[in-house]
């Protein structure tokens, strides 16, 4: 893998860097769909920067409405190393694999309507012992929705990638190769100061081949999620008509409230988020209960004056497991549609039973490059429940460890904005086992190298 040095890089959200360009353009982001590239209407802004005359493509007057395109496209190559994955305890502890995807789209306006389209190629090289839908879903649509304005209510209707908040319920799958879709119905409701979304969607379910993604018909959410100025408040409904947890299976329903609340006050910032969980999961006899919760907290602060603007963060959170697994109760938290790499590059465990403490350090070496270190660790919430993986799945029954301590985690990161639209990075991840692992089956250090190449406009 010695020829991806060239263009590694290492957080997958970190390609979200603005075109540093005279002419302000938004900042890029992973959905795409909500960029405003309206102000490049003017041909001497557009001709600031060569990306200018993809991102407003102007059609002249269509069916009475001024109508515009806007173009852009996302390449990104990513090349993972692991060494004694999941503690040695993986099917194929050392690995080493390449993910490429590309994400070209195409955004119409037409007065006030609008179409989007983004299909997605996504493939992969050397996944052991074989790669998963989210590794390469080769030729697929991953976003396309038609929109109308109608002032404070903007309905959409189509396939769309979501990100709400902080994305620890639903988020875009950023990090794996294929990203998450969902398919369905939102209502976006300016009420005074707040953004309203409301939603009904299905998540879209990805194939190995071309052409293969489908709608899921055993999972569904809905809701409401309300953005204000520094406080977010949502209601989530979710079934899944298929759900297991530990050794139990059977149709889930689970209502989700939520609070999130958010500021950047001089170098201050900080995000505290809370969620409670109720419901039912399981058939018959087996039908129970659903209590659940959990209490995410970051707080941070900037030193913009000292060399490098180091900027100190400190995160911790509190996430549900289950208390009695005897009993028909579920107490065991469920992070729905989370984001992927969620405690970071090395991520083996999600958020699910558990406890974290996962202090870390932003440097800016120059203006193009940055560079962090963080330590993370990480303990049972519950003794009577097991860990789990981002995406839900059991990785370690509790068997018959009283032990809460997982392990700890250090991680290194260095990121270069080699210009407005490239950016190179990698990581230099290390996860150290501890008591619970060593009581419950393999116990070796994971290490894992991230690069990755991202080009986007």
């Amino acid at each position: 893998m010695a020829w991806l040095l060239p263009f590694a890089t290492l957080l997958p959200h970190t390609a979200l860097a603005a075109p540093k360009e005279a002419w302000e353009a938004p900042t890029l982001t992973v959905t795409r769909y909500d960029e405003d590239w309206s102000d490049l209407e003017s041909a001497e802004k557009r001709d600031h920067h060569w990306t200018g005359p993809f991102k407003y493509i102007p059609l002249g007057d269509i069916a009475g409405g001024e109508a515009w395109l806007s173009t852009g496209v996302e390449l990104r190559a990513r090349n993972e190393n692991y060494a004694e994955n999941l503690w040695g305890g993986a099917a194929a502890p050392n690995d080493g694999y390449v993910w490429l995807r590309a994400l070209p789209y195409a955004d119409l306006h037409v007065g006030k309507l609008r179409a989007f389209v983004q299909p997605v190629f996504a493939t992969s090289i050397s996944v052991a012992p074989s790669p998963g839908p989210t590794d390469g879903t080769g030729l697929d649509l991953m976003q396309g929705f038609a929109e109308a304005d109608l002032g404070p209510v903007t309905l959409r209707a189509g396939r769309q990638m979501l990100s709400l908040g902080s994305e620890r319920l639903v988020g875009t799958r950023y990090g794996p190769n294929v990203t998450l879709a969902f398919d369905g119905l939102r209502a976006n409701v300016a009420v005074g100061s707040a953004k309203v979304s409301l939603l009904a969607v299905r998540p879209v379910q990805p194939g190995k081949g071309s052409f293969d993604d489908r709608t899921s018909s055993q999972k569904a959410l809905w809701g409401a999620y309300a953005a204000m100025p520094e406080m977010d408040l949502y209601y989530l409904g979710y079934r899944n008509d298929a759900a297991h947890w530990r050794d139990r299976s059977g149709g889930e329903t689970r209502h989700s409230i939520g609070a999130r609340w958010h500021a950047v006050r001089g170098d201050w910032h900080w995000n505290v988020e809370g969620v409670y969980q109720f419901g039912h999961f399981g058939e018959g006899a087996r039908r129970g209960a659903i209590s659940a919760w959990t209490l995410g907290s970051e707080f941070g602060r900037g030193f913009p004056h000292l060399p490098f603007s180091p900027d100190l963060t400190l995160r911790a959170n509190v996430v549900s497991g289950d208390r009695h697994p005897g009993d028909n109760r579920l107490g065991t938290f469920n992070a729905l549609f989370p984001k992927g790499k969620y405690f970071g590059e090395l991520s083996p465990v999600g958020p699910y039973n558990i406890v974290n403490l996962h202090p870390a350090l932003g440097l800016q070496l120059t203006p193009t490059v940055s560079a962090g270190v963080a330590a993370a660790a990480y303990w049972r919430q519950s003794r009577s429940d097991g860990i789990y993986d981002i995406p839900g799945n059991l990785i370690r029954a509790a068997g018959n460890s009283r032990a809460r301590f997982i392990g700890k985690e250090v991680e290194a990161t260095l990121a270069w904005q080699a210009t407005a639209e490239l950016e190179l990075s990698m990581s230099v991840s290390a996860f150290a086992p501890g008591a619970f692992i060593r009581d419950t089956g393999t116990a070796k250090t994971i290490r894992m190298l991230g690069l990755e190449s991202n080009f986007r406009f």
